[in-house]
């Protein structure tokens, strides 16, 4: 009876070893047709057909070192690696696999691993040509990095980029040199070949946070904040931990605001704010350096609000509530400035901080009484004859006799307005009680009482008595005036 299901069948060894003889057959024809296309410089090609030969024969030393021949004429000298990498592998000792991976390395700037590669190439073949010069290359790019590190330190900008030159002469692959060359170049001033070093860079990689960071970094030279910030933003989505991205955005606001700058500090300041919600300490910082500037912005609503922010991302941060308690004084909030210096004053008695809790406590009495200069319509620095002026056209404006003929509501205002006139004049036209107004003391003390205070006394020692002024209407509502 027939079964179900078949029985598995066993290949004849003699057919298995048939089948890896045609593959290999196979693989090097492709290898062949490979090394055709390299010899014609067609490396595409080259590349395609080695890849087939590897398919065929994936623990072939050869074919793995043909294909790494073939991508570093292309430029392509990471995968080059991992071919070079692969095929020393599977022989340790393939010469031309340890060269090439040397090499590679070389031009990606790791002097060291193409040392290592270099001496084992010479321990195989110890008259190698190649492998002697490329071990000098590898020892002179060593020798100028160290240069180029104290150049940096010395901010000797120019001697790094020499020796960059240098090194890139055996490394031209080597993002590393390419980037700290252009970033000596941007601070050379020089920003046009930097911008052209980052730019080759992100057209092979657009995601190298390094360039992106040189990129912006001459930008903000250039005065293009904006752009710049975009770019430094950028390379901190590329890499969260770049330091030199994340401090450009703090340090470069920091500068901006020293240099008056407000504006650019402002908006690196927001840039910084977007990069890293998690980092609260940071974050509270920037929230109160943001408000410092949109304080001299005169943006003090945004700068409250900063504070704030700041606030409860670090409720112990005291310079947050020191810089919304100024805001709260700049804007005449001065209950809740009171507030946040009785918070600050609580945590850290100082002198500083209990001469600001007071001084706001007196600005808060202050604004609860009648303001004089307003009422007067006149500033806090107005001469005496500004006084005068001011007192005389108030008086006339409001004096119950000109408003003899309004309703009755309408006449109780003006004799109050009247009344507060005269009030202020008699205070800020007397030096020593003007004093006392100014430095928040209590008028009563100086033997004032205001209840009891008759405006039409000050109008008529002001116009020289009843002779010397009159009202007198020229019709309903209208008058003019008459003085003697």
């Amino acid at each position: 009876m027939a079964s179900g299901s078949c029985d598995s069948v066993n290949m004849d060894p003699d057919m298995e070893l048939l089948c890896d003889e045609e593959l290999e057959r196979d693989a090097e024809g492709f290898k062949e047709q490979g090394n055709a296309f390299y010899i014609k410089k067609d490396y595409a090609e080259a590349f395609n057909y080695y890849s087939k030969a590897i398919d065929m024969c994936p623990k072939n030393a050869s074919y793995y070192g043909n294909r790494a021949a073939t991508l570093m004429m292309l430029y392509r000298y990471r995968e080059a690696l991992e071919d070079s990498q692969q095929a020393v592998r599977l022989d340790n000792d393939f010469m031309k696999g340890h060269l090439r991976e040397g090499k590679c390395h070389l031009s990606l700037g790791n002097a060291m691993a193409s040392s290592r590669c270099f001496q084992r190439v010479l321990e195989l073949e110890p008259d190698n040509s190649p492998a002697q010069q490329e071990l000098k290359n590898a020892e002179s790019i060593l020798e100028y990095e160290k240069m180029a590190e104290i150049g940096f330190e010395k901010r000797d900008f120019r001697m790094v980029v020499f020796c960059m030159d240098r090194a890139l002469e055996s490394a031209a692959a080597c993002h590393r040199f390419k980037i700290l060359k252009a970033e000596c170049l941007t601070l050379l001033g020089r920003y046009p070949e930097a911008q052209s070093v980052a730019s080759d860079i992100l057209r092979m990689d657009p995601t190298n946070a390094d360039a992106l960071y040189v990129r912006g970094l001459c930008l903000y030279y250039e005065d293009c904040i904006d752009k710049a910030v975009q770019f430094f933003v950028q390379a901190l989505r590329m890499a969260p931990d770049h330091d030199k991205a994340r401090l450009a955005c703090r340090e470069e606001g920091n500068k901006a605001f020293k240099e008056g700058n407000f504006e650019a500090a402002y908006e690196l300041y927001s840039a910084a704010l977007t990069i890293d919600p998690n980092n609260i300490k940071t974050n509270a910082k920037l929230c109160c350096n943001r408000a410092t500037v949109g304080s001299k912005l005169k943006k003090l609503e945004q700068a409250v609000e900063d504070c704030t922010r700041a606030i409860k991302l670090d409720e112990t941060y005291i310079k947050a509530y020191l810089r919304r308690a100024q805001c709260y004084m700049d804007t005449e909030q001065y209950e809740e400035a009171v507030r946040d210096y009785e918070k600050v004053y609580q945590t850290e008695k100082t002198k500083e901080h209990k001469h600001l809790l007071k001084h706001a406590q007196l600005e808060l009495k202050k604004s609860k009484r009648t303001d004089f200069y307003k009422v007067l319509g006149v500033n806090r620095n107005a001469t005496e004859d500004e006084i005068k002026k001011a007192y005389r056209k108030r008086a006339l404006l409001h004096h119950p006799d000109r408003h003899s003929g309004a309703t009755p509501e309408l006449q109780k205002e003006e004799e109050k307005k009247f009344k507060e006139v005269g009030e202020a004049f008699s205070v800020l036209s007397d030096p020593k009680k003007k004093s006392r107004y100014d430095s928040g003391q209590d008028l009563e003390e100086e033997g004032m009482n205001m209840g009891d205070f008759d405006a039409n006394n000050i109008f008529k020692s002001f116009f020289g008595g009843p002779a010397g002024f009159n009202f007198e209407a020229s019709g309903p509502g209208n008058f003019f005036f008459q003085f003697g």
